[in-house]
């Protein structure tokens, strides 16, 4: 028995296919992921009756430092060959020098591993069985594979970039980058990127869907990206990225022991598109769901946080990490990336807008702002500490105007003329609101279109607003069968006021209750900018938002 450890889910998934491949008198092959080892699995219990055992691990021996000591200890005890990598593309020291096989074998063995796939997998098993059990079944030399390159469902082997847009590309249409890692393409999991692939295309973009090792390189970003993203004549391929990397694409200047020079992002600014970063989950979709705090620490860090630093845009998790399988094969579970179709909708929805707003006039842009009101007040409508919220958004309504929006013809002479406006047509404050000005607000959510988007949501969210606020469309800022959003309109640029999130004796209270559903005018308020409106974007300024 070959006993292999790896830290790598994918490296497992691709190995289940490699086994598959092999003699079938091959020796039996028992894989585990140690951060998923059952308590009762001692290092010392998994090498039992194993002929070598082979440990890969991503980020070294200190993500696995007592098991890894143990299992060392245990091989040299049983005079059981252990040969040691690191999970990336360089050699680790450290594990080179555990490992108890000739060093020879275990550079030749590394190669195999750091090209990847399942066909190196394949031909590795097979050269450390013939060198170290003396079994003969013969091998084949490490087989490079690219570090970066094109892929598409209908393609699944490895495609040139210009052989693959005289194929799928539309000239006329919008397109959309999908980077994910080269790991996924090599080993098979590919279901989220297919997913969202797919959904881009239903949506009427072109997409690029480009597998990398990593965009971090010494001296900027690698060639070969560079190569697949611009074309010959130096013009970007895209409209947008979605990027599913995890961590950050930029690199610290570091200058001495601790002196940085900040993010070096400037190959991200070039390109001049914005960035998505849509998350895979590493949690299961039940985990996620039943957790208040939804990402785990980790994922938030590598996916959420860290990437903050490149100005990636943070979409939502639209994919979960599931057992899909438990492979007698392998001896042991296999995972994959699950796509979770609405979650997968609402990434490719966004990318979408993002691309047809390049291709957008300025003066066919919507933008709405909204004023924070907190608590809700007409008095508190614009309130920020350190910012004169009104003042401000005079400059950005003349800067948007300078831009080429469509602001109408009149804009109010300054922000004291602009609130006394916004206040005489309607605020959210009911010791000042009247029957005439709900009857006048600018926006109007009918009853009927309320009563649709409400049936599309999910039944938990139903109950929970029903449960909270009473039937559709609730009573809140109601009248005629419609409900009022208040605000003022200057051409394609709406400026309101946040809805109320907190009512009754202790609004304060309510803002800040996780578990209480917003209100149905508080939903509705957004969907009718989402739908009604139809803003491309949305300004919030002052403090405490919700």
């Amino acid at each position: 028995m070959i006993v292999y450890v790896t830290t790598a889910d994918t490296e497992i998934l691709a190995l289940s296919r490699a086994v598959r491949e092999l003699p079938d008198d091959f020796p039996a092959l028992k894989v585990v992921n140690p951060n998923r080892m059952p308590e009762t699995l001692t290092p010392e219990a998994l090498i039992r009756g194993a002929s070598m055992a082979l440990v890969r691990l991503l980020g070294g021996r200190r993500v696995w430092e007592e098991g890894f000591d143990r299992l060392t200890r245990a091989c040299m005890e049983n005079n059981i060959p252990l040969l040691a990598w690191s999970g990336e593309q360089h050699a680790d020291a450290e594990l080179t020098a555990a490992s108890t096989a000739p060093a020879a074998i275990v550079g030749e063995a590394f190669e195999y591993l750091r090209h990847g796939g399942v066909e190196n997998l394949k031909q590795v098993l097979r050269f450390l069985s013939d060198t170290l059990l003396m079994s003969g079944y013969g091998f084949e030399p490490p087989s490079p594979l690219p570090e970066f390159g094109v892929y598409h469902p209908v393609y699944p082997e490895h495609v040139t970039v210009t052989g693959f847009m005289q194929q799928q590309w539309q000239p006329d249409r919008p397109a959309i980058g999908v980077l994910f890692y080269r790991t996924h393409w090599m080993s098979g999991n590919r279901d989220f990127i297919d997913a969202l692939v797919h959904e881009i295309e239903g949506m009427g973009c072109n997409v690029l869907p480009i597998f990398c090792y990593s965009l971090r390189s010494p001296g900027g970003p690698p060639s070969g990206f560079k190569e697949l993203i611009i074309d010959a004549g130096g013009h970007l391929r895209v409209d947008c990225l979605v990027s599913t990397l995890s961590y950050s694409m930029g690199t610290l200047a570091v200058h001495g022991a601790t002196v940085a020079e900040g993010w070096s992002v400037d190959f991200l600014d070039d390109l001049n598109v914005p960035i998505i970063q849509a998350v895979a989950s590493t949690s299961s979709h039940a985990e996620w769901e039943q957790s208040d705090a939804g990402l785990t620490p980790l994922d938030t860090a590598m996916t959420v946080a860290i990437p903050e630093f490149d100005g990636r845009i943070i979409s939502v998790p639209f994919s979960f990490k599931e057992v899909v399988s438990e492979d007698e094969t392998v001896g042991g579970v296999v995972t994959k990336y699950v796509p979770v179709a609405d979650r997968v909708r609402e990434v490719a929805g966004l990318a979408m807008r993002m691309a047809r707003l390049r291709h957008t006039p300025q003066a066919e842009k919507r933008i709405a702002v909204l004023l924070s009101s907190y608590p809700t007040k007409a008095a508190r409508i614009g309130n920020a500490v350190g910012l004169d919220s009104l003042a401000s958004l005079m400059n950005l309504l003349e800067a948007l105007r300078e831009a080429g929006y469509n602001l109408g013809e009149t804009l109010p002479s300054d922000g004291d003329d602009l609130i006394q406006t916004l206040i005489a047509r309607g605020s959210y404050d009911k010791e000042f609101l009247t029957e005439e000005q709900l009857q006048t607000a600018s926006g109007q959510i009918r009853t009927e279109d309320y009563e649709s988007w409400f049936a599309q949501w999910p039944q938990d969210v139903q109950t929970a607003l029903q449960d909270a606020w009473g039937e559709p469309p609730g009573q809140m800022y109601r009248h005629n069968g419609s409900v009022a959003v208040v605000g003022l309109q200057f051409g394609n640029v709406f400026v309101g006021i946040q809805p109320p999130r907190g009512f009754g004796e202790n609004p304060v209270a309510i803002y800040h209750d996780p578990d209480l559903a917003p209100s149905h005018h508080y939903l509705g308020t957004y969907h009718w900018l989402k739908h009604v409106f139809q803003a491309d974007a949305i300004v919030h300024m002052g403090k405490h938002g919700t």
